[in-house]
């Protein structure tokens, strides 16, 4: 099958950075679905892993977002059949999906929204994973929209992870949703994914978000530059308020900060589920069938934003390329492998 590996961690600037190679297919067991991928997006942990990790020669293949049709399954499956359009994030301790025919264990699968091609659909699953898991699991929040419901903070609202986000709050509950980001495009794509207001996280966050809630914010979900980030948040988050944190901060994080007001701090990885295998596994394949049913019903939408054609190892050095700049607004997607 046709795949897109790399053999050693280099510069994505570098040819070799990213080859397209072939690889032979790979045969389902257990629980797998064999997936024709049809669409795949690109997502900071591809760039992060490319370039800490090094094969030592062998092909990895990278690849965390997949929309596509099973053709085979293991002798153990059950929630799928052959012919099955699905969407999937997949397991960070098993090959990626930046590959023609792609492994995936069906406790991580949904149905793919009915409504959505398959670049759209493969926009969705990890940062509807980790927004979801977010809100709900981590935080606490409660599905619904009752008076008095709070406030949000979304650090980074135009990324992938603050785009599902905020639709998520505002769709499915009563938070007030502060959304930050720097450039005219970002601030109108936070607007339209739901933010009631915007903010410039290159200008001092305190002083715009007292503006807005002078009691602090009840919720923050901090998903980039959090180390740099984090003294103002200790000084916005309202008493008893929650923080949640997805990433990997290279500075040290004053904790003891929030004890004073009794702040709960949340980390969230969306690959826990399947790195240990936990007994609530299967809740990933019931959110993402949760998701396609909000995306079918028009309450949420695809949060690709830019399209760079076939699967093929040169688009993906220019997809790594675009993350790695700090620029990407929404999610990028390649779709098909072509002959």
């Amino acid at each position: 099958m046709k795949a897109v590996a790399y053999r050693q961690a280099k510069p994505i600037d570098q040819p070799d950075s990213l080859l397209d190679v072939t690889l032979p297919d790979p045969v389902p067991t257990g629980r797998d679905l064999l997936v024709r991928v049809e669409a795949i997006a690109v997502n900071p942990v591809d760039t992060k892993v490319r370039a800490g990790v090094d094969p030592k020669g062998a092909d990895k293949v990278l690849g965390w977002d997949a929309a596509g049709t099973v053709v085979a399954t293991g002798p153990d499956a059950t929630l799928f059949r052959p012919g099955d359009a699905v969407f999937y994030a997949g397991a960070l301790d098993r090959p990626g999906a930046n590959s023609a025919l792609h492994l995936v264990d069906e406790r991580l699968v949904g149905r793919k929204p009915a409504t959505l091609g398959f670049a759209e659909a493969a926009a969705l699953p990890l940062t509807s994973i980790t927004a979801w898991e977010l809100l709900f699991d981590r935080l606490g929040v409660r599905i619904g929209k009752p008076a008095q419901a709070g406030s949000l903070l979304v650090i980074g609202g135009a990324g992938g992870v603050g785009s599902i986000a905020t639709q998520l709050a505002r769709r499915l509950t009563g938070l007030t949703i502060i959304a930050t980001a720097s450039t005219p495009e970002s601030q109108a794509w936070s607007r339209e994914m739901g933010a009631h207001h915007v903010i410039n996280h290159r200008e001092a966050l305190a002083p715009q978000i007292k503006a807005i809630v002078p009691g602090g914010v009840d919720y923050i979900l901090a998903l980039t530059q959090t180390d740099q980030h984090f003294p103002a948040f200790a000084e916005v988050v309202a008493p008893q308020g929650h923080i949640a944190c997805i990433d990997d901060p290279t500075g040290p994080l004053d904790i003891v900060s929030l004890k004073r007001k009794s702040v709960s701090f949340h980390w969230e990885l969306m690959f826990t589920r399947s790195l240990y295998q936990t007994p609530d596994m299967i809740a990933q394949h019931r959110l993402l069938n949760e998701v396609a049913d909000l995306v079918d019903a028009g309450l949420i939408t695809s949060t690709v934003n830019r399209n760079l054609g076939r699967i093929n190892a040169a688009n993906l050095r220019e997809a790594h390329a675009l993350i790695e700049s700090g620029r990407s607004v929404g999610k990028i997607v390649l779709s098909g492998f072509g002959d």
